[in-house]
């Protein structure tokens, strides 16, 4: 990735996170859908890690589930004609390369997984391969980070302790009016008055979740709002394509949302 991706501060996050990638120390990210956690991945891979031969890619991305093994992550033997090989997973592969491994939902992951990774997050910094019988030594470059939201999950899914403070942590919140105007002008194209009424628009639809909104809008979404409008559609058209019908199928709380369209692009 030449080019770097957008990400607009809020804070001292980029600083704490370069402290601790210095210090080798894994990060935990967490906060609402939307608010910009895997930008900023994406961004402090780019910051830190250039590119090279040996690390082609400098950030690898593991999408939890439930369904996640550990085989998913370390890696597997296959079968490709008449022999069998061995196939590092996306951890193992950052692991050795020196790469950043995000492992984005980590609650989603199954909890015999989630075990795996603990020899990497203290002074160790090993992965063992118990298929190999090997135990790898992580490249010094590579860093741990994992996120989640911590208002989706039940408590049941919710990080146990002994693996939460094994973490610096960063918590993420939607920006301020101002902020996330200036994040979805950059994006979609469109003029900074329109991206302050699409921000408005987010704060005042986020307030909706007291009146059982069950996520509130990301900045993904006014970000696509913006770029239909920049397109030619609608204002109204596009908010509803982006915004109305994506959050919720309640027609109320469509109508809510519907009607917080019409006040604030009247």
């Amino acid at each position: 990735m030449s080019e770097a991706p957008y990400y607009l501060p809020l804070g001292d996050e980029v600083e704490v996170f370069e402290a601790a990638f210095l210090r080798k120390l894994p990060v935990l990210l967490k906060g609402p859908t939307g608010c910009g956690k895997t930008r900023f991945v994406e961004y402090m891979a780019w910051k830190l890690l250039p590119e090279t031969s040996e690390r082609p890619n400098s950030l690898i991305t593991v999408a939890c589930n439930e369904d996640l093994t550990g085989s998913d992550l370390v890696g597997r033997y296959l079968v490709r004609g008449d022999e069998t090989i061995w196939m590092d997973g996306p951890l193992t592969q950052a692991v050795r390369v020196g790469a950043m491994a995000y492992l984005d939902e980590i609650v989603e992951a199954r909890k015999d997984t989630m075990v795996l990774i603990h020899p990497l997050t203290d002074h160790r910094r090993i992965l063992p391969i118990d298929k190999l019988a090997q135990i790898v030594t992580a490249h010094p470059d590579f860093i741990l980070v994992v996120s989640y939201n911590p208002g989706y999950q039940s408590v049941l899914k919710d990080l146990k302790p002994s693996t939460r403070q094994r973490f610096v942590t960063l918590e993420f919140h939607y920006p301020p009016r101002d902020k996330e105007a200036q994040i979805i002008a950059h994006e979609s194209g469109v003029a900074m008055d329109v991206a302050m009424d699409l921000a408005h628009l987010g704060e005042r639809v986020r307030e909706l979740k007291s009146s059982g909104l069950e996520e509130g809008v990301s900045a993904r979404l006014l970000v696509y709002a913006g770029q239909l409008i920049a397109q030619g559609m609608s204002t109204h058209r596009a908010c509803e394509a982006t915004v109305v019908r994506a959050l919720s199928d309640d027609r109320q709380t469509q109508s809510a949302i519907a009607e917080l369209v019409s006040a604030i692009f009247a």
